[in-house]
């Protein structure tokens, strides 16, 4: 997944995408507060996320990005998160691979930089659909600072 992306539905969008693609579910608790638009979603932005909760499912934001592995941060003074998680079987990550630590993302459009050559880098935007209809990403999520 790319290290941007852009959700700009209502939470009620949210909401009822979030029933249909679990077959009737709902978000029980709503703790999203006053969400705004979010065209650019970088890493360390708040973003709604949709997490397992004690009376169901829960609508809220969290910060994007996870803890950093220790050996990456020799010599920093801050830990800048990493949004892309691919050795699952790293002892770093084994703590929040449970079902607690799930969450689902909502998005409407992701993008990727312009590789290709001589170009200036700048995002490419792609969606679902042309009406950038509302899809997820699976996440792990823990809170930190």
């Amino acid at each position: 997944m790319c290290n941007l992306y852009a959700q700009t539905k209502s939470r009620d969008a949210v909401r009822s995408a979030f029933s249909d693609v679990l077959k009737g579910a709902e978000v029980l608790v709503d703790s999203l507060g006053n969400a705004p638009v979010n065209t650019q979603i970088w890493p360390d932005y708040s973003a709604p996320i949709i997490r397992p909760h004690a009376s169901g499912w829960q609508l809220t934001t969290a910060r994007w990005g996870m803890p950093t592995p220790a050996v990456y941060l020799a010599g920093k003074r801050t830990d800048p998160g990493v949004t892309n998680i691919r050795n699952l079987s790293s002892s770093h990550w084994r703590p929040w691979l449970g079902v607690a630590h799930r969450c689902l993302v909502p998005f409407d459009a992701f993008s990727e930089p312009d590789t290709r050559p001589g170009a200036s880098r700048r995002p490419v935007w792609f969606g679902l659909g042309p009406d950038r209809p509302l899809g997820f990403f699976a996440g792990i999520r823990t809170e930190w600072t």
